[in-house]
């Protein structure tokens, strides 16, 4: 159970990064980023219209729907605190 659980911890990082890569355009570089990757003020390409185009791309990918108050800069501190809330999200 605990080895199921990590392992879809561990896809579900991997998926978050593939959809961050692709929605900022930063496919090459966010290959090497793990869980504690900075995001918000680390990522230039991070900016208020490019985050508002990232939760889009996630809904989209996830099948989820995001709640303008459900969701703040603590999200985007990093890649591993933007997957945990994903994974909050899915059923």
């Amino acid at each position: 159970m605990v080895v199921a659980t990590l392992e879809r911890r561990l896809m579900l990082l991997d998926d978050v990064r593939q959809v961050v890569g692709s929605a900022l355009q930063i496919g090459g570089r966010v290959q090497h980023m793990d869980a504690a990757a900075p995001l918000l003020g680390a990522v230039p390409e991070l900016d208020s219209i490019a985050v508002v185009n990232l939760i889009t791309a996630l809904e989209e990918h996830f099948g989820i729907t995001v709640a303008d108050d459900e969701i703040g800069a603590s999200t985007f501190e990093t890649l591993g605190s933007l997957a945990q809330f994903i994974e909050r999200k899915l059923p």
